[in-house]
């Protein structure tokens, strides 16, 4: 099973890291396998959320993601979005623009590639931040049945019995963060405020579609929808126009967790060849297999905890990304909160089944003494 979900994975991470001793011989090959780590550990939050929506989509939708998601987040996210910063920032067109990616420049050079890209990390920032912080107070506003923190989540769910309540916290926490910006109020107000709009659009067309999804469906999915009516979970799969919402969704989230990485990244290393290596090739590809296993392997049902876990390492990446607008804040840091968090609840699931384990141990003894 390992082998099977992770075998692509290794196999191009084994690529890129001789391309990348080829590009630039030992010290390329180094940087590519810190950036591959880095994303790995920055990811975890991630390839559960992945996960959780991953597991409602059809088998034909579940390929998309796995083939042109993978495109989207290597090219699009790691290549495209940071030349597409820069060129917009220093005006240039595609060509200046990619031949300024291609010179050595150091981020605290003025003019260099770099350097333009850390210039805008304020929008880069407050957009990915805003997005995020939404996705975080929306599930903690939702009423569960099951809480892990339980003297944290529940009377934070309670707020959310306000309506609007995650729109009122997020353009609050935007206010106080533009505040703190100094020089860069307006532009953080403007990003965040575009964060704000993206996730409800999305969200609201996710709403819309899956009131009607079932009505249009794809012809790629008749046999999902064949095999979803005749499971014992009809809800399970969603095809037609839902699950293509859905795709739209769960790229926008993919894109959003990725912001911390590729500003990251040029702590690490200008090169945006190395950085496509490390980051693109071998952490998105790792990032998709380890989502993969979680809904192969129903992790996220037999690990109740996870789901909170991932959640709020979600939030906690949201604060940082909306901190470092003002206050810059170790990669250490980013890197590692997230693990600790799904760990940790990871860890709860684990003495939560033993319990109920044990629970249902003792009663099925007490009715067979009867």
């Amino acid at each position: 099973m390992f082998f099977k979900t992770f075998g692509w994975s290794l196999a191009i991470t084994a690529i890129a890291l001789v391309v990348a001793f080829l590009y630039g011989g030992p010290t390329a090959l180094i940087l590519c396998a810190i950036l591959g780590v880095l994303e790995v550990s920055l990811s975890f939050d991630n390839a559960v959320v992945n996960a959780r929506i991953l597991e409602r989509m059809s088998p034909f939708w579940q390929k998309m993601f796995l083939t042109v998601g993978i495109v989207i987040a290597v090219f699009g996210m790691r290549i495209v979005f940071p030349l597409l910063i820069v060129g917009v920032t220093a005006q240039l067109n595609p060509v200046e623009a990619v031949t300024l990616a291609l010179e050595k420049g150091d981020p605290h050079t003025p003019g260099t590639y770099a350097y333009l890209l850390h210039e805008a990390h304020p929008q880069i920032a407050a957009f990915g931040g805003m997005f995020l912080l939404m996705l975080f107070l929306d599930f903690m506003f939702e009423d569960k049945d099951i809480h892990w923190l339980h003297w944290l989540e529940k009377p934070i769910a309670k707020i959310g019995r306000l309506n609007g309540a995650s729109f009122i916290v997020g353009l609050l926490a935007l206010l106080l963060i533009a505040n703190l910006a100094a020089e860069h109020t307006v532009t953080v107000l403007v990003a965040g405020i575009a964060g704000l709009v993206t996730y409800f659009l999305v969200t609201a067309l996710g709403d819309l579609f899956d009131v009607d999804g079932d009505e249009d469906t794809d012809a790629e999915d008749t046999a999902a929808v064949a095999a979803r009516d005749a499971g014992p979970n009809p809800a399970a799969k969603v095809v037609g126009k839902a699950a293509f919402m859905l795709f739209l969704y769960l790229e926008v989230i993919d894109a959003s967790f990725s912001f911390d990485g590729v500003i990251g990244a040029f702590a690490i290393t200008a090169d945006p060849i190395i950085i496509a290596l490390g980051l693109g090739l071998i952490g998105a590809m790792f990032v998709r297999s380890l989502t993969v296993f979680l809904v192969r392997q129903g992790t996220l049902d037999e690990y109740v905890y996870l789901d909170h876990g991932a959640h709020w390492a979600i939030g906690a990446l949201a604060a940082i990304l909306l901190i470092t607008i003002s206050v810059e804040v170790n990669e250490v840091i980013t890197g590692l909160i997230g693990v600790v968090f799904i760990l940790a609840a990871f860890l709860s699931s684990v003495r939560r089944n033993k319990r109920l384990a044990a629970t249902e141990h003792a009663e099925a003894l007490t009715a067979a003494t009867k």
